[in-house]
């Protein structure tokens, strides 16, 4: 089993992209489970979901305290939340940012993917220029960075579960799969 915990703010999207992602990686075969943990629930304020994946019937009905990976959907989370926490060694770290992080120590020994989401979410008129509306286009690199779901399950989980002009959410999703960058494994000798 896969478990994955999403960062974000309200009104990003954050719930919204496990339950797109579900969708996709259910039509590719997969069990899964999506589910929200909210603190404050007001716009802006820090939101956690989570995301399992299996081959086989998922029995666990807990939260997600060790996750495999990790996504970041506000790189101003990193300032104050530690996203690493629990989560296992050579794990994945996806990040909304246009460069990486000055410090990646603070991703031990995980590898790391950077998408410029929120661009990509201006472009497509996804949100406005103060808040894009990220998640699809988060889901794109989510799904080149895992290689899984395939681009047409992500295309066909937006177009059924997206009201809100399905296409821009498309594009977006398929931009941030070809502009995802792969940094890899972050160790120690790349801290010094």
């Amino acid at each position: 089993m896969i478990e994955i915990r999403f960062h974000g703010r309200g009104g990003q999207g954050t719930v919204v992209l496990t339950t797109l992602l579900a969708h996709g990686l259910f039509k590719a075969g997969y069990e899964v489970q999506s589910f929200p943990f909210f603190g404050v629930e007001r716009r802006g304020a820090p939101v956690e979901a989570y995301l399992r994946l299996d081959k086989k019937k998922i029995l666990a009905r807990t939260n997600v305290t060790a996750p495999d990976h990790v996504v970041v959907q506000d790189q101003t989370l990193l300032n104050s939340i530690d996203v690493t926490k629990g989560l296992k060694p050579g794990g994945w770290i996806l990040l909304n940012c246009s460069t990486p992080p000055s410090d990646m120590s603070r991703f031990g020994n995980n590898r790391v993917a950077i998408v410029d989401a929120g661009r990509i979410a201006l472009k497509h008129k996804l949100g406005s220029r103060t808040s894009p509306i990220v998640n699809t286009a988060m889901m794109g690199a989510f799904a080149r960075m895992m290689e899984t779901p395939p681009m047409k399950d992500i295309i066909a989980a937006i177009r059924e579960e997206v009201p809100s002009d399905p296409e821009a959410n498309v594009a977006a999703a398929q931009e941030a799969y070809q502009e995802v960058v792969i940094l890899g494994l972050i160790t120690s000798e790349d801290k010094k």
